[in-house]
């Protein structure tokens, strides 16, 4: 990349039909993401894609003055992977936002990169479709970002994460090439799976502008159920128990005693005082003798059981598990951490956590996906606190070293980005970690794609 900023000339400015914004034009907010990572100085320019020939173009631009390109949705983004600093071009994608397509016969639709979930979810209901993918961030986060991230959510443990519900892109490469990958067939195995390849790449490999993802049906029936128990093993155990049962819930989600205190707090709600707390639903035909089972296995961990069977109890019990991250949020900086270990570490993994907060005297609130380990310990650091904030990244290191020693991963859902490289080799081996840099300039020879992120 060029060590000097490259201005934008007025012909380069007429290359797009979007907006291009330059100089002190640019916000602070095109420098980072919801990660709070802080990149050095400022892009040199943004591009506002007005379409997908303007993704092109952008990219074209770039290489030729020697900027990087950054693309960036709704920057939600939790591990700095769409933060732009000195020398890049931010590539703005957010603005191509149309549903091109729902196929109701074929259960499927095609969307442009700048969609939310939620959107596409409120379309497909008009079919008696869904997307499966809940990202916490459903709302506001776009479709690329979550594809770009394979980001998971509360229906992991029965849907699957991003990849899951992907079955074609389509993708602009380094050299200006807009590329199509797999399918609109239930299935296929043409080919390497190049849709697989991108899907999670976190903008390394290429620029994300259409997919063709899987819709599912929205669930005949849907039962939502509430457990309180006075610690976070009681808890585990009873999680343990419920997928020992061979159900399959919808969502299984834990908070630990601090995070159900402040959720409780910012609903204005007398819950139950627990140690730990953990939220089942159930969904399709058999959800109610899901659910009845489900029942019978807490039953032997506790006797704090409230059951909704029609969608306004479930939204209030599921309320409380959502509310987790706005209620720490408050408190100031919320540094949002993610690993993932085996199920039967979940409890292993929560007690470390603790003593990592009492060791390096951080606030720490753990909740997460107990249906499939992913665990997200949310390190609170008041705003202007750096002395806190240092003990904070510590603590983080800490964290990504037990969830390696118990057989996890540094990041379930949220990917590498920034914050995360360094760990990335200690968990996956110099090997492998050379086949990835080698497809990466395979298809970014001179790595103008996110340098310096996921790998």
């Amino acid at each position: 990349m060029s060590p000097d900023p490259v201005p934008l000339s007025v012909t380069g400015a007429a290359l797009f039909s979007g907006a291009v914004l330059t100089g002190p034009d640019i916000a602070d907010t095109y420098r980072v993401d919801r990660s709070g990572y802080e990149p050095s100085g400022t892009p040199e320019l943004v591009v506002i894609a007005a379409d997908v020939d303007d993704v092109r173009r952008a990219v074209t631009y770039a290489a030729e003055q020697g900027l990087s390109v950054v693309v960036r949705g709704a920057g939600t983004g939790l591990a700095g992977g769409a933060s732009a600093g000195r020398g890049a071009l931010v590539l703005d994608v957010s603005a191509l936002r149309r549903i091109l397509e729902i196929s109701p016969v074929d259960e499927l639709a095609v969307v442009q990169a700048g969609v939310s979930a939620a959107t596409l979810d409120a379309e497909a209901a008009k079919h008696g479709l869904r997307y499966a993918p809940d990202p916490a961030s459903v709302a506001i986060s776009t479709i690329g970002g979550n594809i770009a991230t394979n980001a998971g959510g509360l229906r992991c443990v029965k849907y699957g994460v991003t990849r899951d519900a992907v079955l074609g892109l389509s993708v602009v490469l380094a050299d200006g090439t807009l590329v199509q990958t797999g399918r609109r067939t239930a299935k296929g195995v043409a080919g390497l799976d190049l849709t697989g390849l991108f899907t999670g790449s976190e903008g390394t490999l290429g620029v994300i502008v259409e997919a063709v993802v899987r819709l599912q049906p929205i669930p005949i029936d849907t039962v939502t159920i509430a457990a309180y128990f006075d610690d976070v093993d009681q808890a585990a155990a009873a999680a343990a128990g419920v997928l020992a049962a061979r159900v399959r819930p919808a969502m299984l989600e834990l908070l630990d005693a601090a995070s159900l205190r402040e959720a409780q707090d910012l609903l204005g709600v007398r819950g139950h005082a627990a140690g730990s707390f953990l939220v089942a639903q159930t969904d399709g035909f058999g959800s109610r003798a899901e659910a009845d089972l489900i029942v019978d296995v807490l039953r032997q961990f506790t006797s704090r059981i409230e059951v909704g069977g029609d969608p306004d109890a479930a939204s209030q019990l599921l309320a409380v598990r959502r509310a987790a991250l706005p209620a720490l949020e408050r408190h100031g900086r919320a540094l949002i951490e993610d690993i993932a270990v085996p199920r039967s570490r979940i409890a292993d993994a929560v007690r470390r956590i603790s003593a990592i907060a009492v060791e390096f005297d951080s606030r720490i609130y753990t909740f997460g996906h107990a249906g499939d380990g992913n665990l997200h310990p949310i390190i609170v650091v008041s705003d202007g606190d750096f002395a806190a904030r240092a003990r904070a990244e510590s603590a983080a290191d800490e964290i990504f070293a037990a969830a390696l020693e118990l057989g996890g991963t540094i990041t379930g859902e949220h990917g590498v980005g920034v914050l995360k490289r360094k760990w990335l080799e200690r968990e996956q081996g110099a090997d492998a970690l050379r086949v990835q840099h080698a497809i990466r300039r395979a298809l970014d020879p001179a790595g103008i794609f996110n340098p310096g992120k996921a790998y």
